[in-house]
């Protein structure tokens, strides 16, 4: 015998179950660590944007300061100081013996209408100076945002192609499938680092070069172009696993095609490994990027990034100037560390073994 069904104001009074995305938030709210992260990873992101559009870090280029000015909390060197308060010596009148000193006056009038005006150099910066007096902390701003836009722009190219690949391959099976594993085992044959130098040097040399020189595109295509293999792997065994489920069976009994199928059905119930391995593959493309940019096969000389900082703090490392070293490893480590944390905290929020 049927029930009686219920009322509509009993219907709307039962309790109701949050979705997948409302379970994992709320999982993440109750990690703390989860959540320090996340504002640490969004300070980074404000930061980046405000540097993006010019309101920071957009002077990182001139001199504002003494070559070498140590942080502030260090005080001004003593040899610095010594230069800037020492006085002109008087200049001896040899007007006398000197067949050129009526045209003096005149020299100093014509030099007096050129003369360009130097901003007084400061003798300490918040976080140091380098070698030519520009600002630490903000070449430090200006390499937080090429280097955090290189990573995650890297990542979502590689998380784009790997994800259309191992849907293809592990939707469809049979040829497109060995096809697919062909082209993986070729790519994950070759060392990860020697493939991003073979493709850095031929984006050196190759005739994109010079329609691509100073922006970060080369980069973000070197890295996204092999970086794909690790998310079509997991994304091809999730296929694998989902096509023939009740679900896919059911979508195609009503008249579903193989795209409705693929990404309408089955890829938002993979969407936590595209997720969770798209923030893995930021840290990873972050340290590429300044792996390359260190080795000067990275961004334009024209820009700065964590990298470039490193490689300019090698030579001031000896000299005992480690304030640009100290700044740029505290940014990245930082960043990196939260970010990382983070991803483990989506990881166990998004699990649904863990709900």
């Amino acid at each position: 015998m049927l029930s009686e069904p219920l009322p509509q104001a009993q219907v709307e009074a039962l309790p109701r179950s949050p979705g997948t995305w409302a379970q994992a938030w709320a999982r993440l709210r109750r990690d703390r660590v989860g959540l320090a992260s996340l504002a640490v990873v969004l300070a980074f992101m404000v930061l980046v944007l405000l540097a993006q559009a010019g309101l920071v870090a957009r002077h990182w280029q001139q001199e504002v300061g003494v070559p070498f000015a140590p942080p502030t909390l260090l005080g001004a060197d003593p040899a610095a100081k010594a230069q800037r308060s020492e006085e002109k010596l008087p200049v001896d009148d040899i007007s006398a013996v000197d067949p050129l000193a009526p045209r003096y006056a005149e020299w100093a009038r014509r030099a007096a209408q050129v003369k360009t005006v130097e901003a007084p150099r400061q003798l300490t910066l918040p976080l140091g100076g380098d070698r030519l007096g520009r600002d630490v902390l903000a070449k430090a701003i200006k390499g937080a945002q090429v280097s955090i836009l290189v990573g995650i722009f890297a990542a979502l190219l590689a998380t784009v192609v790997g994800t259309l690949l191992g849907a293809l391959a592990g939707y469809f099976g049979g040829w497109i499938d060995d096809a697919l594993e062909w082209l993986y085992n070729v790519f994950t044959a070759v060392p990860y680092i020697l493939l991003i130098f073979a493709l850095a040097a031929v984006f050196k040399s190759g005739p994109l070069s010079r329609s691509l020189d100073g922006t970060l595109v080369p980069v973000v295509v070197i890295l996204g172009v092999v970086g794909w293999t690790g998310i079509y792997r997991l994304v091809r065994a999730e296929y694998i696993k989902h096509r023939s489920r009740e679900y896919v069976r059911a979508a195609e009994a009503i008249g579903a095609g193989h795209l409705s199928r693929m990404f309408g059905h089955i890829l938002p119930n993979v969407s936590h490994v595209v997720l969770v391995q798209l923030s893995l593959s930021v840290v990873g493309f972050i340290k590429a990027e300044v792996i390359l940019s260190f080795l000067g096969m990275g961004v334009p000389i024209d820009m700065v990034s964590w990298g470039t900082m490193l490689n300019e703090a090698q030579t001031e490392l000896v000299l005992g100037k480690w304030w640009q070293l100290a700044a740029a490893t505290a940014f990245m480590a930082v960043f990196v560390t939260a970010f990382a944390l983070l991803t483990d905290a989506l990881r166990d929020a998004m699990d649904p073994k863990l709900r």
